[in-house]
């Protein structure tokens, strides 16, 4: 009897052991009960669709580049990026979501990259675990608890100078049912750029962290590069809708004074901030380095409209965009006096 008690109290005193360790390196984060999905990841201006309403295990697949492109007409620069795109891809899970992130480095790479996603809790937000070389590639999971829009970015060292060659994007953490329904969704990012050269000086330019170090950007513009939003790449809607702008800041620097020239924000969640029920008829709300906003607005009247920083000299750098309004025009709301 007395060995029967013996071996059941070892047995207690195993899995209490057991039960600490486990407790120690914190809950696991798989489920094979949950759905298996990849995550869609799109080009700004383009949002992916709205996630499902359920959580989901998520994977999501990044690749750091470095490759030479068009900053302005006639003027060249590396980029370093996230697949490809500056700003990299938007990428839309849901609260509750299990992720896991593979980040490949390509092989042409010259640098180390990585990604910190403020999306995460953990630290460094990843980084420390997806130091990738070039050719090589890393995984880590996490578990989105806030809802909310976030910036990601690398943050190898020197990680001011990752940022500022182009390494930024946007996660969108949906709450619990979703985002209200609305017509039209996009995609808008505002970063600076600091060349050796002057404005508008043509070829390819270097990178200048001098100028970097003193906040003094040749270029400020949206989603990459000058132009990006105007004319034939303009963004689009028609009268009677409703649109939603998720508008992230990657810096390294600059705070975003957002303004659209004609439009008054319906709604805007500051600082991504969708949890809470956002602040009504906003003319211009501030977008902070490494910071993000949701604004959304209806159209009452066609016409083309400006996307701006109301800081307002940074037009000449760069900071413009056009969102062009079709439809019916409502002389009870705007049009000229007869």
């Amino acid at each position: 009897m007395a060995r029967r008690y013996l071996l059941l109290g070892m047995g207690v005193l195993i899995l209490f052991v057991v039960s600490l360790a486990m407790l120690a390196r914190g809950p696991a984060l798989s489920a094979a009960s949950l759905p298996q999905v990849t995550a869609t990841l799109t080009a700004a201006p383009k949002v992916p669709s709205p996630v499902r309403r359920g959580p989901a295990r998520v994977t999501v697949n990044l690749e750091t580049r470095e490759d030479k492109g068009v900053l302005a007409d006639g003027v060249e620069y590396v980029f370093w990026n996230f697949n490809g795109t500056v700003p990299g891809p938007m990428v839309r899970v849901r609260v509750g979501d299990e992720i896991v992130l593979r980040l490949r480095n390509a092989q042409t790479s010259k640098q180390i990259h990585s990604i910190d996603l403020h999306a995460v809790n953990g630290p460094g937000g990843g980084a420390g675990l997806t130091q990738v070389p070039p050719g090589k590639e890393a995984a880590f999971r996490f578990k989105t608890l806030n809802p909310g829009l976030y910036v990601y970015h690398c943050a190898s060292p020197h990680i001011p100078t990752h940022i500022a060659n182009g390494m930024y994007g946007l996660i969108l953490v949906e709450p619990e049912g979703g985002l209200p329904r609305v017509d039209r969704e996009y995609y808008v990012m505002q970063s600076e750029f600091y060349t050796k050269g002057a404005l508008g000086e043509k070829g390819l330019q270097a990178y200048d962290s001098g100028k970097g170090k003193v906040a003094q950007p040749e270029y400020v513009v949206f989603n990459g590069r000058v132009g990006s939003l105007v004319d034939g790449n303009a963004l689009t809607a028609q009268v009677g809708e409703k649109v939603r702008i998720f508008a992230g800041n990657g810096g390294p620097n600059l705070i975003w004074s957002f303004h659209v020239i004609g439009e008054i924000f319906d709604r805007v969640y500051p600082e991504g901030a969708v949890g809470s029920g956002g602040n009504l008829n906003v003319q211009t709300t501030l977008v902070p380095a490494g910071g993000a906003s949701i604004v959304e607005m209806s159209l009452q009247v066609p016409g083309t409209y400006l996307l701006v920083d109301h800081s307002i000299f940074r037009i000449d750098r760069g900071a413009v965009g056009m969102l062009r309004v079709t439809g019916k025009g409502n002389s009870a709301v705007f049009g000229p006096v007869r």
